[in-house]
Protein backbone atom coordinates (compact mmCIF):
# COMPACT_ATOMS: atom_id res chain seq x y z
CA UNK A 1 0.00 0.00 0.00
CA UNK A 2 2.55 2.48 0.82
CA UNK A 3 4.70 1.93 -2.20
CA UNK A 4 1.62 2.33 -4.52
CA UNK A 5 0.75 5.63 -2.79
CA UNK A 6 4.45 6.51 -3.35
CA UNK A 7 4.19 6.15 -6.88
CA UNK A 8 1.14 7.60 -7.85
CA UNK A 9 2.72 10.76 -5.43
CA UNK A 10 6.16 10.07 -7.70
CA UNK A 11 3.94 10.38 -10.69
CA UNK A 12 1.99 13.47 -9.76
CA UNK A 13 5.36 14.94 -8.85
CA UNK A 14 7.22 14.03 -12.46
CA UNK A 15 3.82 15.74 -14.26
CA UNK A 16 4.29 18.71 -12.11
CA UNK A 17 8.06 18.61 -13.17
CA UNK A 18 7.25 18.78 -16.89
CA UNK A 19 5.51 22.46 -16.45
CA UNK A 20 8.05 24.37 -14.00
CA UNK A 21 10.41 26.54 -15.65
CA UNK A 22 11.37 29.91 -16.53
CA UNK A 23 9.27 29.12 -19.97
CA UNK A 24 5.49 29.09 -18.82
CA UNK A 25 4.18 26.14 -20.61
CA UNK A 26 0.54 23.97 -19.88
CA UNK A 27 -0.66 20.77 -20.76
CA UNK A 28 -2.82 22.21 -23.48
CA UNK A 29 0.36 23.89 -25.22
CA UNK A 30 1.57 20.27 -26.21
CA UNK A 31 -1.28 20.14 -28.14
CA UNK A 32 -1.48 23.40 -29.73
CA UNK A 33 2.10 24.19 -29.96
CA UNK A 34 4.82 21.93 -31.82
CA UNK A 35 7.94 23.95 -29.77
CA UNK A 36 6.23 22.81 -26.25
CA UNK A 37 6.44 19.72 -27.61
CA UNK A 38 9.99 20.01 -28.43
CA UNK A 39 10.77 21.68 -25.39
CA UNK A 40 9.91 18.86 -23.10
CA UNK A 41 11.01 16.41 -25.15
CA UNK A 42 14.43 18.04 -25.20
CA UNK A 43 14.89 19.54 -21.74
CA UNK A 44 11.83 18.74 -19.29
CA UNK A 45 11.70 15.42 -19.97
CA UNK A 46 15.37 14.11 -19.37
CA UNK A 47 15.50 16.53 -17.01
CA UNK A 48 12.61 14.58 -14.79
CA UNK A 49 13.68 11.56 -15.98
CA UNK A 50 17.20 11.92 -14.48
CA UNK A 51 16.41 13.24 -11.19
CA UNK A 52 14.03 10.68 -10.43
CA UNK A 53 16.73 8.44 -11.28
CA UNK A 54 19.62 9.89 -8.84
CA UNK A 55 17.22 10.31 -6.42
CA UNK A 56 16.37 6.66 -6.24
CA UNK A 57 20.24 5.06 -7.15
CA UNK A 58 21.66 7.16 -4.19
CA UNK A 59 18.93 6.56 -1.35
CA UNK A 60 19.22 2.67 -2.41
CA UNK A 61 23.28 2.96 -2.07
CA UNK A 62 23.39 5.03 0.70
CA UNK A 63 20.67 1.75 2.04
CA UNK A 64 24.20 -0.69 0.83
CA UNK A 65 26.53 1.34 2.84
CA UNK A 66 24.92 1.10 5.83
CA UNK A 67 24.36 -2.60 6.04
CA UNK A 68 28.15 -3.18 4.37
CA UNK A 69 29.38 -1.02 7.00
CA UNK A 70 26.84 -1.86 10.02
CA UNK A 71 26.40 1.79 10.96
CA UNK A 72 23.12 4.11 9.95
CA UNK A 73 25.23 7.23 9.76
CA UNK A 74 27.07 6.79 6.65
CA UNK A 75 26.27 7.39 2.47
CA UNK A 76 28.76 7.81 -0.26
CA UNK A 77 28.38 11.33 -0.26
CA UNK A 78 30.04 11.70 2.95
CA UNK A 79 32.24 8.55 3.13
CA UNK A 80 34.42 9.46 0.58
CA UNK A 81 32.82 7.73 -2.64
CA UNK A 82 31.82 10.44 -4.35
CA UNK A 83 35.13 12.80 -3.65
CA UNK A 84 37.15 9.58 -4.68
CA UNK A 85 34.89 9.46 -7.89
CA UNK A 86 35.29 13.28 -8.52
CA UNK A 87 38.92 12.57 -8.08
CA UNK A 88 38.88 9.76 -10.57
CA UNK A 89 36.81 12.34 -13.15
CA UNK A 90 39.79 14.94 -12.59
CA UNK A 91 42.82 12.36 -12.88
CA UNK A 92 41.09 11.11 -16.38
CA UNK A 93 40.95 14.86 -17.50
CA UNK A 94 44.30 15.35 -16.98
CA UNK A 95 45.60 12.51 -17.99
CA UNK A 96 43.24 11.07 -21.27
CA UNK A 97 41.75 14.63 -21.86
CA UNK A 98 40.05 13.22 -25.14
CA UNK A 99 38.86 10.31 -23.72
CA UNK A 100 35.00 9.65 -24.08
CA UNK A 101 32.86 9.83 -21.47
CA UNK A 102 32.15 6.41 -20.64
CA UNK A 103 35.86 5.60 -20.30
CA UNK A 104 36.18 8.63 -18.03
CA UNK A 105 33.30 7.04 -16.07
CA UNK A 106 35.20 3.60 -15.82
CA UNK A 107 38.29 5.24 -14.49
CA UNK A 108 36.07 7.32 -12.05
CA UNK A 109 33.73 3.89 -10.90
CA UNK A 110 37.16 2.07 -9.86
CA UNK A 111 38.52 5.57 -7.47
CA UNK A 112 35.29 5.15 -6.24
CA UNK A 113 35.65 1.10 -5.50
CA UNK A 114 39.11 2.29 -4.13
CA UNK A 115 38.07 5.06 -1.89
CA UNK A 116 35.09 2.75 -0.11
CA UNK A 117 37.33 -0.13 0.21
CA UNK A 118 40.23 2.65 1.58
CA UNK A 119 37.25 3.63 4.23
CA UNK A 120 36.14 0.27 4.78
CA UNK A 121 39.64 -0.57 6.33
CA UNK A 122 40.27 2.43 8.25
CA UNK A 123 36.54 1.81 9.85
CA UNK A 124 37.09 -1.78 10.60
CA UNK A 125 39.90 -0.84 13.30
CA UNK A 126 37.37 1.53 14.91
CA UNK A 127 35.51 0.13 17.84
CA UNK A 128 32.20 -1.19 18.15
CA UNK A 129 30.76 0.37 21.01
CA UNK A 130 31.21 4.03 19.79
CA UNK A 131 29.08 3.83 16.44
CA UNK A 132 29.36 8.00 15.67
CA UNK A 133 33.37 7.53 15.50
CA UNK A 134 32.71 6.55 11.46
CA UNK A 135 30.65 8.95 10.48
CA UNK A 136 33.11 11.25 11.81
CA UNK A 137 35.74 9.33 10.32
CA UNK A 138 33.78 9.45 6.71
CA UNK A 139 33.67 13.38 6.73
CA UNK A 140 37.39 13.76 7.63
CA UNK A 141 38.29 11.18 4.94
CA UNK A 142 35.98 12.35 2.43
CA UNK A 143 37.26 16.23 3.58
CA UNK A 144 41.12 15.17 2.69
CA UNK A 145 40.02 13.73 -0.56
CA UNK A 146 37.62 16.69 -1.65
CA UNK A 147 41.01 18.89 -0.46
CA UNK A 148 43.09 16.60 -3.16
CA UNK A 149 40.54 16.86 -5.73
CA UNK A 150 40.62 20.69 -4.85
CA UNK A 151 44.41 20.62 -4.97
CA UNK A 152 45.08 19.03 -8.45
CA UNK A 153 42.11 21.22 -9.76
CA UNK A 154 43.74 24.33 -8.66
CA UNK A 155 47.32 22.73 -10.27
CA UNK A 156 45.98 22.40 -13.63
CA UNK A 157 43.16 25.67 -13.75
CA UNK A 158 40.75 23.24 -13.77
CA UNK A 159 38.68 25.05 -10.41
CA UNK A 160 35.60 26.05 -12.28
CA UNK A 161 35.33 22.71 -13.76
CA UNK A 162 35.34 20.16 -10.43
CA UNK A 163 32.21 23.22 -9.67
CA UNK A 164 30.00 20.85 -11.63
CA UNK A 165 30.75 17.78 -9.58
CA UNK A 166 30.60 19.26 -5.71
CA UNK A 167 26.99 20.94 -6.15
CA UNK A 168 24.94 18.78 -7.84
CA UNK A 169 22.33 20.17 -9.97
CA UNK A 170 20.48 19.32 -12.88
CA UNK A 171 20.19 22.51 -15.06
CA UNK A 172 22.53 21.33 -18.09
CA UNK A 173 20.80 17.47 -18.20
CA UNK A 174 19.24 17.54 -21.75
CA UNK A 175 18.71 14.71 -24.27
CA UNK A 176 21.80 12.83 -24.92
CA UNK A 177 23.46 14.09 -22.07
CA UNK A 178 22.07 11.96 -19.12
CA UNK A 179 21.50 8.56 -20.94
CA UNK A 180 24.75 6.99 -18.53
CA UNK A 181 21.84 7.49 -15.82
CA UNK A 182 20.43 4.59 -17.09
CA UNK A 183 23.27 1.93 -16.34
CA UNK A 184 22.61 3.43 -12.59
CA UNK A 185 19.21 2.79 -12.65
CA UNK A 186 19.80 -0.98 -14.30
CA UNK A 187 22.45 -1.39 -11.31
CA UNK A 188 20.14 -0.16 -8.38
CA UNK A 189 17.65 -2.74 -9.78
CA UNK A 190 19.86 -5.39 -10.34
CA UNK A 191 20.85 -5.05 -6.18
CA UNK A 192 17.44 -5.92 -5.50
CA UNK A 193 18.30 -9.34 -6.42
CA UNK A 194 21.09 -9.65 -3.66
CA UNK A 195 18.65 -7.66 -1.04
CA UNK A 196 18.52 -10.79 1.54
CA UNK A 197 22.60 -11.47 1.16
CA UNK A 198 22.91 -7.71 2.02
CA UNK A 199 19.97 -7.59 4.93
CA UNK A 200 22.64 -10.49 6.31
CA UNK A 201 25.95 -8.85 5.68
CA UNK A 202 24.24 -6.32 8.15
CA UNK A 203 24.31 -8.92 11.25
CA UNK A 204 28.04 -8.96 10.66
CA UNK A 205 30.81 -10.83 9.51
CA UNK A 206 30.42 -13.81 11.91
CA UNK A 207 26.87 -14.40 11.43
CA UNK A 208 26.96 -13.85 7.97
CA UNK A 209 29.00 -16.94 7.76
CA UNK A 210 27.62 -18.56 10.46
CA UNK A 211 24.66 -18.28 8.14
CA UNK A 212 26.50 -19.75 5.13
CA UNK A 213 27.12 -16.38 3.23
CA UNK A 214 29.87 -15.55 1.11
CA UNK A 215 30.52 -12.56 2.92
CA UNK A 216 33.56 -11.07 0.95
CA UNK A 217 31.49 -11.59 -1.95
CA UNK A 218 28.43 -9.60 -1.25
CA UNK A 219 30.08 -6.86 0.62
CA UNK A 220 32.40 -6.65 -2.81
CA UNK A 221 29.49 -6.52 -4.97
CA UNK A 222 27.69 -4.33 -3.03
CA UNK A 223 30.45 -1.59 -2.91
CA UNK A 224 31.06 -2.30 -6.77
CA UNK A 225 27.27 -0.85 -7.22
CA UNK A 226 28.10 1.85 -4.90
CA UNK A 227 31.08 2.91 -6.61
CA UNK A 228 29.62 2.52 -10.71
CA UNK A 229 26.07 4.46 -9.10
CA UNK A 230 28.28 7.19 -7.39
CA UNK A 231 30.30 7.97 -10.33
CA UNK A 232 27.57 7.89 -12.45
CA UNK A 233 25.77 10.38 -10.73
CA UNK A 234 28.58 12.57 -9.95
CA UNK A 235 30.31 12.59 -13.94
CA UNK A 236 26.59 13.21 -14.88
CA UNK A 237 24.87 15.61 -12.26
CA UNK A 238 27.31 16.00 -8.97
CA UNK A 239 27.13 15.33 -5.87
CA UNK A 240 24.21 15.44 -3.92
CA UNK A 241 24.49 15.21 0.05
CA UNK A 242 22.16 13.44 2.31
CA UNK A 243 20.05 11.51 0.06
CA UNK A 244 21.76 7.94 1.16
CA UNK A 245 21.61 9.23 4.19
CA UNK A 246 18.20 10.21 5.51
CA UNK A 247 16.17 8.21 3.28
CA UNK A 248 17.18 4.30 4.29
CA UNK A 249 16.46 5.83 7.80
CA UNK A 250 13.00 7.55 7.99
CA UNK A 251 12.54 4.21 5.85
CA UNK A 252 14.05 1.66 8.24
CA UNK A 253 12.36 3.66 11.40
CA UNK A 254 8.70 3.14 9.67
CA UNK A 255 9.07 -0.48 7.82
CA UNK A 256 12.08 -1.72 9.50
CA UNK A 257 14.97 -3.48 7.59
CA UNK A 258 13.53 -6.26 5.19
CA UNK A 259 15.38 -4.99 2.60
CA UNK A 260 13.32 -7.61 -0.02
CA UNK A 261 10.26 -5.30 1.01
CA UNK A 262 11.92 -1.68 1.82
CA UNK A 263 14.30 -0.85 -0.84
CA UNK A 264 11.64 -0.24 -3.85
CA UNK A 265 10.22 1.98 -0.83
CA UNK A 266 13.60 3.88 -0.32
CA UNK A 267 14.07 4.15 -4.18
CA UNK A 268 10.45 5.48 -4.34
CA UNK A 269 10.99 7.99 -1.65
CA UNK A 270 14.53 8.83 -2.74
CA UNK A 271 13.77 9.94 -5.99
CA UNK A 272 10.59 11.86 -4.42
CA UNK A 273 12.58 14.12 -2.63
CA UNK A 274 15.27 15.16 -5.00
CA UNK A 275 12.13 15.99 -7.14
CA UNK A 276 10.77 18.09 -4.67
CA UNK A 277 14.12 19.57 -3.74
CA UNK A 278 14.84 19.87 -7.72
CA UNK A 279 11.17 22.00 -8.34
CA UNK A 280 11.98 24.05 -5.06
CA UNK A 281 15.54 24.88 -6.77
CA UNK A 282 13.10 26.12 -10.02
CA UNK A 283 10.23 28.43 -7.84
CA UNK A 284 12.10 29.65 -4.82
CA UNK A 285 14.23 32.48 -7.05
CA UNK A 286 12.35 31.89 -10.04
CA UNK A 287 13.21 32.53 -13.24
CA UNK A 288 17.00 31.47 -11.88
CA UNK A 289 17.64 28.42 -9.96
CA UNK A 290 19.32 26.88 -6.71
CA UNK A 291 21.07 23.93 -7.42
CA UNK A 292 19.09 20.34 -5.79
CA UNK A 293 22.24 19.63 -3.80
CA UNK A 294 21.61 23.27 -1.89
CA UNK A 295 18.20 22.61 -1.23
CA UNK A 296 18.21 19.11 -0.67
CA UNK A 297 21.15 19.99 1.96
CA UNK A 298 19.21 21.92 3.95
CA UNK A 299 16.09 19.73 3.94
CA UNK A 300 18.60 16.52 4.70
CA UNK A 301 20.47 18.24 7.90
CA UNK A 302 17.18 19.36 9.19
CA UNK A 303 15.67 15.95 8.73
CA UNK A 304 19.62 14.06 10.18
CA UNK A 305 18.95 16.48 13.26
CA UNK A 306 15.36 15.27 13.88
CA UNK A 307 16.70 11.01 13.57
CA UNK A 308 19.62 12.12 16.01
CA UNK A 309 17.02 13.30 18.93
CA UNK A 310 14.22 11.19 18.50
CA UNK A 311 13.37 8.11 20.19
CA UNK A 312 14.41 5.03 19.05
CA UNK A 313 11.77 2.77 16.61
CA UNK A 314 11.79 -0.28 16.90
CA UNK A 315 12.57 -3.01 13.71
CA UNK A 316 9.32 -4.99 12.41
Amino acid sequence: MAGMIGLLGLLALAMLSLFVGVIDMSPTDLVRDPEALRLVAQSRFPRTIAVIITGAVLAISGTIMQQILRNRFVEPMTAGTGQGAALGILIATVVMPAAPLLLRMTFASATALIASLGFLAIVRRLPPTQPLLTPLVGMVYGGLLGAAVTFFAYQYDLLQYIDVWMSGEFSGVLRGRYELLWIAAAIGALTYLIADQLAIVGLGRTASVNLGLNYMQVVLLGLVAVSIVTALTVVTVGMIPFVGLVVPNVISRRFGDNLRATLPIVALMGAGLVLVSDILGRLLRYPFEIPVGTVFGVIGAVVFLWLLYAGPRHAR
